[in-house]
């Protein structure tokens, strides 16, 4: 029996749980360094579900991604960006 999407759901579940423990890692420095970030894989489970004929709204994606509402993550530990990381990103964005 093919367990790859067992596998699968389960490195995503530990790439979520590896995130929480990294609070300190800003989403624009995933995206300045990784070209994706929390807030993406928020969308893309959206983007998934639908695929799949499956409704899901942000909000809830979000929640799944972030474990917790995304304003009260935010609040508690999103930090400004920086002007060198704001640069580097729009820099990133630019050269698409």
């Amino acid at each position: 029996m093919d367990k790859t999407t067992e596998i699968q759901a389960a490195v995503f579940r530990r790439l979520l749980a590896h995130l929480d423990n990294r609070k300190d890692v800003q989403n624009i420095e995933l995206m300045n360094l990784a070209g994706f970030c929390r807030n993406c894989f928020s969308k893309w489970m959206v983007a998934e579900a639908k695929e799949l004929g499956v409704e899901m709204d942000i909000d809830d994606a979000r929640q799944a991604v972030y474990g917790m509402p995304y304003e009260e993550w935010k609040d508690k530990h999103q930090l400004p960006a920086t002007e060198e990381q704001k640069a580097k990103f729009a820099a990133l964005q630019n050269s698409k």
